[in-house]
């Protein structure tokens, strides 16, 4: 893997022609690090190894595009029929947002169990999820048994290569104990904002630098990559100029973002060092006038993919955001999403908790295919993106 430092790309980035470029100019880029085509579909498209077609397997195959939040110590019926019928991922919190009461983890033996129950009832390789940055977005903490972390501000703060080695490692060692295959991180925002409610304030971006940014983040996803777990590189196309939170509200950084936060993607991803990429739900009317950037085509396949050559899975920040739904609505939004070309749909089931997420979003993606606005093929292209994050057996 070459290091970081080896990769001289231009701090401008030339956005010309955003929105112009068609599909067919994605299918000529570079590739997960710029240089294989868009994997295809195996026999086995998901995690239940359904082959063949029909709308059963249609089914399944749009359910492994799925990440889902439950409720419960213990997983509750729904989830575990869910998975058994080929759910792609499940994520973890700490806390229900609704009922302030514990969600999935009070103890490290307790949300080991609750893992290997889901892994146990799933049909193949099953991606549990979880947002463990570091500092006060960890979902693993002192209060539920697991170490202190520091915040990426403060291991930015250091920007010592050792020091963020170890802390890496340290995180990574909460994951693997537990079972967690995939982290949703690193953020590598810049911190253009310090007072940002999103990002500056919870101390979650390692700099405005994007030296630094782009170095601290090098030394944590090679510890993630040591130990076996994914990552995504979070949250693109930048939000590190966002005054507010997308959970909560619409979020608007047209006025704000620079072209300088494209760098640390762009970097990590040319030097191979990408495993997903999840895109913000902001709006930035620099890139799309009319659409946040999780639900854009000129923000996800023009820019993302086609300008800075990344072929891997994109991820949603969550489906049930505010800054998305109060706007378009549930079904809305997944479309929108998967023609934009995101792969891997999260929902958190937080803001509104709903047991049915993963029936009602198999029938409105079952919806798009029938009435042509999502094509099957569309569809096996996620799978077989996705499947590059799924842990191996």
């Amino acid at each position: 893997m070459p290091g970081v430092d080896s990769v001289h790309l231009p701090r401008r980035l030339l956005l010309a022609g955003i929105g112009s470029a068609a599909v067919a100019t994605v299918t000529g880029c570079e590739s997960h690090r710029a240089t294989s085509s868009t994997p295809r579909p195996t026999s086995s498209p998901g995690p239940s190894g359904t082959s063949g077609g029909g709308e059963a397997a249609l089914r399944r195959k749009i359910a492994s595009l799925l990440v889902v939040g439950f409720r419960g110590t213990q997983a509750p019926n729904w989830i575990i029929k869910a998975v058994r019928d080929g759910l792609g991922g499940v994520i973890l919190f700490d806390e229900d947002l609704e009922t302030r009461s514990v969600r999935n983890i009070r103890s490290p033996e307790q949300v080991t169990r609750l893992v290997k129950s889901l892994k146990d009832a799933s049909p193949g390789p099953l991606i549990v999820s979880i947002d463990q940055e570091g500092g006060r977005t960890s979902r693993l903490k002192p209060s539920n048994g697991f170490p202190t972390t520091k915040s990426e501000a403060e291991i930015g703060a250091e920007n010592s290569p050792s020091a963020t080695r170890d802390w890496a490692r340290g995180l990574v060692a909460s994951l693997t104990r537990i079972g967690v295959n995939l982290n949703y991180a690193p953020v590598v925002d810049l911190n253009i904002n310090p007072d940002s409610r999103a990002i500056g304030k919870l101390g979650r971006s390692f700099s405005a630098d994007p030296d630094v940014v782009v170095n601290n983040a090098t030394e944590e996803i090679q510890a993630h990559r040591a130990a076996g777990v994914k990552t995504s590189l979070k949250h693109f196309p930048g939000s590190g100029s966002a005054a507010g939170n997308t959970d909560f509200e619409v979020v608007d950084v047209s006025d704000t973002w620079r072209e300088v936060e494209l760098e640390p993607f762009q970097r990590l991803i040319q030097a191979g060092l990408a495993d997903s990429v999840m895109a913000a739900h902001v709006l930035n009317k620099q890139l799309d006038p009319a659409y946040p950037a999780s639900l854009s085509t000129a923000t996800v396949t023009d820019l993302l993919r086609g300008r800075l050559g990344w072929r891997g899975p994109v991820v949603s920040d969550d489906m049930q955001a505010v800054a998305i739904t109060e706007r378009y609505g549930a079904a809305e939004a997944v479309a929108l999403a998967s023609r934009a070309g995101l792969d891997l749909l999260v929902f958190a089931n937080q803001q509104v908790y709903n047991a049915r997420v993963v029936e009602e979003t198999v029938d409105a993606i079952i919806d798009l295919v029938r009435t042509g606005r999502l094509t099957e093929d569309r569809i096996d292209q996620s799978v077989a993106r996705v499947n590059s994050l799924r842990p191996k057996r």
